[in-house]
């Protein structure tokens, strides 16, 4: 009998051990942006393909900027994001691989409902933030170099406008935050249609300007690079990017809706 207990002793204190390190090594790291977490999509996209695979995802939802450094460190293994310039950078630099088109929506200028700036008016995204430049309408930026805040710089320099002064405010915050400040102060932000549409019966701010080319989103996944970075997990990225550019990963964000408004159009079928 002492022998016997002994065995199972041994055995059971050997499962004891390899059980979490099975575990540990199931376990997929994605950076990813806020606006993909804010509009309630990764609550529902994320836990498909945990139990399509019995893999744990851990996402961490930051600026588009960060989300791209925490990959190009190794920190994550994973990235999925919309910031397609910025991504080509670090895919050339060899940071990233498998680089796949997931889906896309817009942006939009919303603010208070009596248009200080007269931005429903306008003709161009350009235009749009010229007027409220003119009048120095207060305008919130997010000011954390996510995929956001990359599109409005951009958005800036093409209308020639450098927006300086005491109604430019960088709040360095996700996206949720953003909506949240300017709706307490009447400001003008730019947002991704998926939080703005999330965030509508939390706020009286209205989207006063779309349309525009030039306010396209479209969002991109990425596998961290296992040559350039050896302990990432490149086959379980790889299960999470061929699940989201599937049909069934493709269905679930085609039909995510929040009162009844489409947040996400699919690229990848």
């Amino acid at each position: 009998m002492r022998i016997i207990k002994a065995v199972l002793f041994v055995g059971l204190s050997t499962l004891a051990m390899v059980a979490p390190a099975s575990l540990a090594s199931d376990v997929l790291r994605m950076s990813t942006t806020t606006s993909t977490e804010n509009s309630g999509l990764l609550a529902v996209l994320n836990p498909a393909f945990e139990a399509q695979y019995g893999i744990k995802l851990e996402a961490i939802a930051v600026g588009t900027g960060k989300a791209l450094r925490m990959g190009a460190q190794g920190d994550v293994d994973v990235v999925f994001v919309h910031a397609p310039g910025a991504e080509l950078k670090y895919v050339k630099s060899g940071d990233f691989i498998d680089r796949k088109a997931v889906m896309h929506n817009d942006f939009v200028l919303i603010g208070p409902a009596n248009d200080p700036a007269r931005l429903a008016t306008a003709g161009t995204v350009e235009e749009a933030l010229q007027r409220i430049a003119d009048v120095e309408a207060a305008f919130i930026s997010r000011g954390d170099d996510s995929g956001t805040h990359k599109k409005e710089r951009l958005l800036w320099q093409k209308g020639g406008v450098t927006p300086v002064g005491d109604w430019y405010v960088d709040v360095g915050q996700g996206m949720g935050a953003v909506l949240n400040i300017a709706n307490e102060k009447q400001a003008y932000a730019l947002t991704d249609r998926g939080t703005q549409i999330a965030f509508a019966d939390k706020v009286s701010l209205k989207v006063l300007f779309e349309g525009d080319d030039a306010l396209f989103n479209p969002y991109h996944v990425m596998a961290v690079n296992p040559e350039k970075h050896k302990g990432v997990k490149y086959d379980l990225a790889m299960k999470y990017i061929k699940f989201v550019t599937s049909k069934e990963g493709q269905d679930i964000i085609a039909s995510f809706r929040k009162g009844g408004q489409q947040l996400f159009y699919p690229d990848a079928q």
